[in-house]
């Protein structure tokens, strides 16, 4: 993998292999799972998706077009 810099960030191209293992597709969130100098460990985050599992079990509704948006959830 070859590491880019976008704007003020650095990011790396994932191979199509890794997207397809992990089913990622745009707006997905990965997980560091541990990290070393010479290796990193992702995950893709499924607390969301397990989130919305546990609310649909209780039978709680969501509003239709309902996004969840962490920064706006967290604004002070």
């Amino acid at each position: 993998m070859h590491v880019s810099k976008w704007g003020n960030c650095l990011a790396i191209r994932l191979p199509k292999a890794l997207v397809e293992d992990l089913g990622l597709k745009p707006g997905d969130e990965l997980e560091i799972v541990s990290a070393s100098t010479k290796r990193i460990t992702i995950a893709k985050d499924e607390r969301r998706a397990l989130a919305v599992e546990r609310m649909r079990a209780r039978a709680w509704s969501i509003p239709h077009g309902y996004a969840f948006d962490r920064n706006e959830a967290n604004a002070r």
